[in-house]
């Protein structure tokens, strides 16, 4: 396993999860009732695993099927795909986030059900970690990938456990803009290098 890759996928991973959406706050709703918190953090968890390295899969194997330019062209939509999240970043206004721990107690079935909801029924899950995560991947080796992938689904299950967990502490700062505009200030500048990496390996694979 290589522990570059590894490292690499972890902070690619938590630049994608570290937002406000209605996963995060479930879990944190959740965490807060004390109510199969377990349950919740490692359906998040498996979900992303799967769904990394189901895009990670995906663009190995068809990698082999790509010439040069299909390849520039997929990198240069990651690059549009990361210049969006980018925007959208900039854009963020976060003003205030409504958790309700109050909430009357639902039964195991429907917890279930609506963290599953919540994670494949939105439709960024599937660019953020299918398509960008495996793009972004396809030039790497097979065993760089698999460290890849490792470390970006470990990010995402130490996130959900802590969100989880330590609801009760992470509740107190959720409504404090400023955390959030340091945040994306640190997600912006990273994917920034990211971008122009995805840029440098275009132009050297058509030297």
């Amino acid at each position: 396993m290589e522990l570059s890759f590894l490292v690499f996928g972890f902070l690619i991973g938590l630049s994608f999860i570290l937002a406000i959406g209605p996963q995060n706050l479930f879990v944190i709703e959740q965490g807060l009732k004390n109510q199969f918190v377990f349950t919740v953090c490692i359906i998040c968890s498996i979900s992303d695993f799967i769904l990394i390295f189901i895009g990670i899969l995906l663009f190995h194997y068809i990698d082999s099927l790509l010439n040069q330019t299909v390849e520039n062209i997929l990198s240069i939509l990651l690059i549009l795909f990361l210049a969006n999240f980018i925007r959208n970043k900039f854009n963020e206004n976060i003003l205030s986030v409504s958790i309700n721990s109050q909430e009357k107690l639902k039964p195991f079935k429907s917890v279930v059900l609506r963290v599953l909801g919540f994670t494949f029924l939105n439709p960024h899950v599937y660019s953020d970690t299918v398509f960008i995560l495996g793009n972004m991947s396809k030039n790497f080796i097979f065993g760089q990938k698999i460290s890849f992938g490792i470390g970006a689904s470990f990010s995402s299950l130490l996130f959900f456990f802590l969100i989880g967990y330590l609801s009760k502490y992470f509740s107190k700062f959720i409504n404090r803009p400023q955390i959030w505009r340091f945040l994306n200030i640190f997600i912006i500048i990273f994917m920034s290098f990211i971008i122009l990496f995805v840029i440098s390996d275009i132009i050297n694979s058509n030297l």
